[in-house]
């Protein structure tokens, strides 16, 4: 290979994935290739959605079989089924007449794919006498004992459920160490995705790149907003902005002493018990948001000490479900509880008065990150709704009351 190519390559990686027809590809991106394929140690590329991650790997991937065909590789994907697209991705570019060109600069033969299925490829350039694979593709998921690679690839082994789960969480972290062992002797693990939660997987990853969409600078202003007007505010921070929304800078340590609270219970099943404390001031809405994935039954000595210790005054109970069973007990203890029957859509009732009101909503230090996380994840087919139904309902009766004057009858019930 000729000096000016090798320097081309190396300097320019982008080039050679637009010659296999990534066109969008930017210098940018060349920094990312150059970093997986001629990179020293460990390797962590954390970048937003929509900037060619993908692109990018599947040229690295292609460019490390050739240069370093006596290494073989593992790439990871959350599921079994997620593996095949890359795959197919990387043979795609193997078998283009420019990867044959640096194969043929490099080792003087021309570059085949001697083996290949949906989960492995193997060119001419590797000999194993173990009969692995060159390159093989797993889910997180299956089993890797007994397997062993000099690179190790991940790719968006956290995903959304690792947002949601602090059980997934806990298990994407289980795997990813277990890939200690399957690392050859002075290999390299990479690492490719978008960080979901402040205590996710990629705590546990090194080297660590940061690409938010300002600092690629790939998306226009007019494709920001329009990114930001379809989704949550959470959603476009760790997608668009990689940052939690649960972070610190974000809940803020104002007292709901004195407010009032909402009650959405769960009675069996995987339903969750989602309560709500909300004062308002300043119009904001300051609220202490729990959840339990409990019958309201067994948690409610916990919801009482929480409406003594925040010296609430009404409590609210949908009776829908209970005929105010819960009402009564709660009254029967001291509280002053209401009962109301629920009529609205549930859909229409979220979207109708919390995310009109989202930018007036403080959560207090003390709220369940679960908590925030299921309103912030919230959609028309959500499983779980019961944090953004209880902060709703309480949001609604707050705008109810302020515009009646005097004395008021809402869906809560009763004239105050």
């Amino acid at each position: 290979m000729t000096e000016d190519v090798a320097r081309l390559i190396y300097e320019r990686p982008e080039c050679i994935g637009i010659a296999v027809g990534f066109k969008d590809l930017k210098p940018v991106h060349g920094d990312w290739i150059r970093e997986m394929v001629f990179g020293d140690g460990d390797y962590t590329l954390m970048a937003h959605r929509g900037g060619y991650k993908s692109s990018c790997l599947a040229v690295a991937i292609a460019l490390l079989m050739v240069f370093q065909p006596t290494d073989n590789i593992i790439f990871l994907r959350k599921a079994d089924n997620d593996v095949t697209e890359m795959i197919g991705m990387v043979k795609k570019v193997l078998s283009l007449p420019v990867l044959d060109d640096i194969c043929f600069l490099s080792h003087n033969c021309h570059l085949s794919i001697v083996k290949s299925a949906a989960d492995n490829i193997s060119t001419n350039l590797w000999t194993s006498p173990m009969g692995s694979p060159q390159l093989l593709g797993i889910g997180l998921k299956s089993s890797i004992t007994g397997k062993h690679a000099t690179i190790v690839i991940t790719d968006d082994i956290c995903n959304v459920t690792d947002r949601t789960s602090r059980a997934e969480r806990e298990k994407t972290k289980l795997q990813y160490q277990e890939l200690q062992n399957i690392r050859n002797p002075g290999g390299r693990i990479i690492n490719l995705g978008t960080k979901w939660h402040k205590d996710d997987v990629f705590t546990l990853m090194d080297n660590i790149h940061v690409y938010d969409y300002k600092k690629t600078g790939l998306l226009s202003d007019e494709k920001i907003e329009k990114l930001r007007a379809s989704m949550t505010a959470a959603l476009f921070a760790c997608n668009y902005e990689l940052k939690i929304i649960a972070d610190d800078d974000v809940i803020f340590t104002d007292p709901v002493e004195q407010g009032e609270m909402h009650i959405d219970a769960a009675y069996g099943g995987e339903d969750y018990t989602a309560m709500t404390i909300m004062r308002n001031a300043g119009g904001k809405h300051y609220v202490l948001g729990k959840m339990w994935q409990k019958a309201v039954d067994a948690v409610e000595p916990q919801i009482i000490d929480l409406y003594s210790r925040y010296l609430c005054g009404k409590v609210y109970c949908e009776d829908n479900a209970d005929k105010g069973y819960l009402a009564k007990d709660l009254k029967n203890k001291g509280l002053r509880a209401v009962s109301y029957h629920e009529s609205e859509n549930k859909y229409m009732k979220i979207v109708t008065h919390l995310k009109g009101e989202w930018k007036n909503v403080v959560f207090v230090d003390g709220t369940d990150d679960e908590y925030i996380d299921q309103i912030c994840d919230f959609n028309e087919n959500a499983d779980h709704d019961d944090a953004p139904d209880s902060l709703a309902s309480m949001i609604r009766k707050k705008k109810n009351k302020d515009t009646d004057s005097g004395g008021y009858k809402s869906v809560f019930g009763g004239v105050y």
